[in-house]
């Protein structure tokens, strides 16, 4: 088979698998199915409305994803062994503010994966041409660059995850003192709660919509926020939780007990300041000694060296 040849065999499968691709993604001329016109309108209350309704934007391809779907999925199956349960992985989504399900995410890591690998191929073929590395060595730089991949997608949902919980922890005294506000003027837990989450902008404000959101859906108070409260798992917000469910469940005020708790998450964040201006203490005294006391002493001794020079 000569070059030429060659070249059009691999032109001619990639044009007819794009043909093939284009075809498989043009919209029928039939009357649509009963199931697609009603599912815009059971989403609310239909999981398989929303998994029908979510697979056309991410699916585009469907030929290709029905060849390739059993090793895509088996990859995956993979990665949840290798990263841990699929619980695990739910909860850094919850806590990140994800809409993202542990199997879409599982697929963004094998993107990633499969950049990184590409990346290191990249990087073996440099490496082979500056110094003549063996086939295994050459392999290895391809699979550090694609678990590299893999661990950094994880690590950037871990990251989101901690600085959503951050800001969530930050926003908590405000929330807790509006709430002791509204309280002492004589507004339910429930009706001032709906207020923050219709007039705030924050983290904390959006989960305890969601909470509300429960609550219109027929589920006691208490228990949508215990569930919102298990979901986040930020210590400040769960003790909040449970003074607010004792509160419910004895029939005691919490009023006080808010606004202690508000100046409590203050110090709280006063305290870890402190603690990180102290383990960051080191890396203040860079540019204090490599910026500051260097033009200090220069402009000390420059005066002196140039009256030296103009006397002499």
């Amino acid at each position: 088979m000569t070059p030429a040849i060659a070249w059009a065999v691999v032109c001619g499968a990639a044009l007819g698998l794009g043909l093939w691709a284009i075809v498989s993604v043009t919209p029928r001329l039939s009357r649509p199915r009963l199931t697609d016109r009603v599912a815009p309108y059971v989403l609310d209350v239909s999981p398989g409305a929303r998994e029908l309704l979510a697979r056309r934007p991410a699916d585009p391809l469907p030929v290709l994803g029905f060849v390739f779907a059993p090793m895509v999925e088996g990859l995956r199956r993979g990665l949840g062994v290798l990263l841990g349960g699929p619980d695990a992985t739910a909860h850094r989504l919850r806590q990140a503010g994800s809409t993202l399900t542990v199997e879409r995410f599982r697929g963004r890591q094998l993107l990633w994966g499969t950049v990184g690998a590409g990346v290191g191929v990249l990087a073996s073929i440099v490496a082979a041409r500056a110094t003549a590395l063996p086939l295994v060595a050459q392999l290895g730089i391809v699979a550090i660059f694609a678990a590299g991949g893999v661990a950094l997608r994880d690590y950037a949902l871990q990251r989101a995850a901690r600085a959503r919980l951050a800001r969530m922890a930050s926003e908590l005294p405000t929330v807790l003192e509006f709430l002791t506000l509204s309280l002492s003027a004589g507004e339910g837990i429930l009706d001032a709660t709906r207020r923050i989450s219709r007039i705030s902008q924050g983290e904390l404000a959006a989960e305890l919509g969601r909470a509300i959101a429960d609550v219109n859906t027929g589920l006691p108070f208490a228990e949508s926020l215990a569930r919102v409260g298990r979901e986040l798992d930020l210590p400040p917000f769960t003790r909040f939780v449970e003074q607010v469910v004792g509160a419910l469940d004895r029939g005691t005020p919490i009023v006080e007990v808010l606004r202690a708790q508000a100046q409590d998450s203050r110090d709280d964040a006063k305290r870890q300041l402190l603690e990180l201006a102290g383990k960051k203490e080191v890396a203040m005294l860079v540019p204090l000694v490599f910026l500051i006391l260097p033009i200090t002493v220069a402009f000390a001794i420059f005066p002196g060296i140039l009256v030296l020079q103009t006397g002499l």
